[in-house]
This record gives structure tokens, sequence and C-alpha cells, in this order.
């Protein structure tokens, strides 16, 4: 039996060997300052510790700056992006609801499985992979039928696209239809405008471009979408993502206990925002786009081909490989050889593309030079 006293990295390296030091260039996980790191060192709070509360308080008023908006729902999900998705919405749909969901990628087909499975009625407007939607598209299909949500993925991972949620979001401004985003790979690294925008109900994540470790979604949900779930006609079918309990525990006095909270993620997480909110969202979404074009520039001196032509998002990058290069043997050797991580194509582009994130502390020129030279050699 082990001794509970046993030195932590002992067992670390007798578990599992020794861990590489991976630079992660994947669309996520990034990788995480040293001081993000440095911050979730520090000695674990009781939920309900008034130092706890303190940081709690603090994590909204920066997410609320990050996504540009007043709502009081404001909060992390205990959970990673995919929880945030869940929570959305499980506290919109009830079984019949009619949703309208835009489908250009496959996180935008797992909103469609989730919506499916809390019995909605889910119609799609369907655009090719790599190609923007059609806000046209989607206008005439809301002509055509009264939906209780719109629903679409800003910043699509799996094709590297950026939809253009501001126009799509005019579409159902000042209707009774409810407007739900998913900018899990977009928030931090993009601009969000959360009010702007009109978006009901938002979620991301911590891994992409607010480099911390995955495990956290941030999300918001604004007034309207607060009165529709008071409204519904069943009890919300997830208890542990019930936005209604959850916000207990993040407003009011006395707090409310609803879940053992992940405290040393949030010190994570708050010591990332404010790294970017010191370092400035404009000047974070400058560096993001000069760090894609950088990228961009040095694979294409190596024969790759960007794989989006329109609408390009500059935190994932898809690019075909020359002829004659397998995309998945040049992923093995790059995290074998030079221990850089990238991703791989999915679905209908698996084997066929590599998906490189340029996120948070991955948009840097230290990072993107390491990938392109170690390309280039294994090349």
């Amino acid at each position: 039996m082990r001794s509970p006293h046993v030195n932590q990295e002992i067992v670390m390296t007798t578990v599992f060997g020794k861990l590489d030091h991976v630079l992660l260039m994947a669309p996520g996980p990034s990788p995480v300052a040293p001081n993000v790191l440095e911050a979730m060192s520090l000695p674990t709070l009781g939920h309900l510790d008034p130092d706890c509360i303190k940081v709690m308080d603090a994590l909204q008023d920066q997410l609320r700056a990050v996504c540009k908006t007043r709502n009081a729902v404001t909060f992390p999900i205990s959970g990673t992006g995919s929880a945030g998705m869940e929570a959305c919405f499980v506290n919109l749909v009830e079984p019949g609801d009619p949703v309208l969901i835009v489908n250009n990628g496959l996180f935008c087909s797992r909103m469609v499985e989730v919506a499916s499975r809390l019995g909605a009625l889910v119609d799609t407007v369907d655009c090719p992979w790599g190609v923007p939607i059609s806000v046209e598209a989607v206008k005439k299909q809301l002509k055509q039928k009264k939906y209780k949500i719109l629903a679409v993925v800003h910043a699509e991972t799996s094709t590297g696209v950026n939809n253009p949620v501001g126009e799509l979001g005019a579409l159902v401004k000042n209707s009774d239809t409810l407007f739900l985003v998913d900018s899990v790979a977009g928030l931090g690294g993009v601009d969000v405008r959360v009010d702007e925008w009109g978006i009901d109900a938002f979620y991301s994540g911590s891994q992409k471009c607010l480099s911390t470790p995955p495990g956290l979604a941030p999300a918001s949900f604004s007034e309207a979408a607060m009165e529709a779930m008071a409204q519904r006609k069943t009890k919300v079918p997830n208890w542990y993502l019930d936005v209604s309990l959850i916000r207990k525990y993040w407003e009011g006095t006395p707090r409310t206990y609803h879940h053992t909270a992940p405290i040393n993620m949030y010190y994570g997480l708050h010591q990332a925002l404010d790294n970017l909110l010191a370092e400035g969202l404009e000047a974070s979404f400058t560096r993001h786009q000069a760090m894609h074009e950088r990228l961009k520039l040095g694979m294409g001196k190596l024969g790759f081909k960007p794989y989006v032509t329109e609408g390009a998002a500059p935190q994932v990058n898809l690019f075909v490989p020359p002829d004659g290069v397998d995309a998945n043997a040049l992923r093995a050797r790059l995290r074998s050889e030079h221990k850089i991580e990238v991703a791989g194509g999915l679905g209908a582009l698996a084997g066929k593309v590599l998906r490189v994130g340029v996120m948070g502390e991955g948009a840097r020129e230290k990072a993107i030079d390491s990938l392109v030279t170690a390309v280039a050699a294994c090349l």
C-alpha cells in the first residue's frame, strides 16, 4: 500500500514515467502562462470561504469585461466547454421546442445532438465545411417558422471558420427567439460582443484562447434567457447544470452551496483573465491576427495551403499538406522528435489536414517559429 506521505514527484515519475514538456499548438489546450500555473498552486480553500467568494466575485467582473456584457448571470460552469453547451441547452430546451441550428462543422452537429436528446424539434441550415454560414439562408428559414432558439458556433474548431455571429444575432434581435452562441475557441482571441450582438445564452472554454487548463466553461445568460428558464413547464432535467440553482452560489448573501467549487481552477482563470485584460482585448485580437499571418506565411513557404479561403479564424488554422506528405505521419514526428503537438482533421477531413492553434500563449512569435522550423525539419 502506498504511503500517503510519499513524495508526489516520485509517484509521478514511477507511475507515468518522465513527462515531456510539449509545446501545445493544437486548437486547444493551449500553452499555459507560468503565472497561471503558479496561481493554481496556491493553497486550496473551502467553497464557502470568504476569500473564495472574493475570487468568484472578481471572476464574474472579469468575464463581463471580456465578454462585453452587463449580464448579471455570468460565471464559469464547472466543466469543460462541452458542459457549457449542455448547460445552455438543458436550461432552455423543453420537449417539443422548435430550435434552429446553423450547421457547418462538427461542433454545430454536437449542438444538434444535444438539443435532439432533450426532445427539441430541430431544424438546421446546412453549409459546407470550411465556408461561413449564409446569413441569407438563415434569414429565409426564420421567415418560414417561429423558433424558440437560434444556435450557432462562433469559432468552429473542426474547420477553422469564424461564423458571422453579429449578423446572425441581428436577425432575431428584439424578437421572441433566443440567440445561443458557442465561442469556445473564440473568446479572448477574437472579438466577442455578447450584449451588442444580442446573445442570450453564451458559453466558452478555459483551455483555448484564455490559456487556462481545461475544466471551466465561462457562460453568460441574458434577462430574456433567465425569464425563459423561469417560465419552464418542467424542471431542468440536469440538476448539476441547473443555472437557477448554480446562480445562488454565485450571488447574494449568504451564498447557497451547490457543488464543491474547483477553487484552484478559479485561481488560474482569474490570473489568465488578468493577463488578458492587462494586455488589452484589442491588443490580444491584433496579436492573434498577426501570428495567424506569420504562421500562414511560414507554412506557405513549405508548400502547405490554407483549407479556408473565406472567414478564416485566426485562432484555428487548417492546412492541406503538399503532395506526398502524410498529415498523420507528420503529426507523429512533430510530437516524437520535436515535442510539439498539432491536431489532425476531424470527420471527413481526418488524415487530410493539419489543425494548428494560434491561441492565447500559443499566439507568440517564438511558438509560431518553433513550429514552422520543426515542420521544415520533418519534411
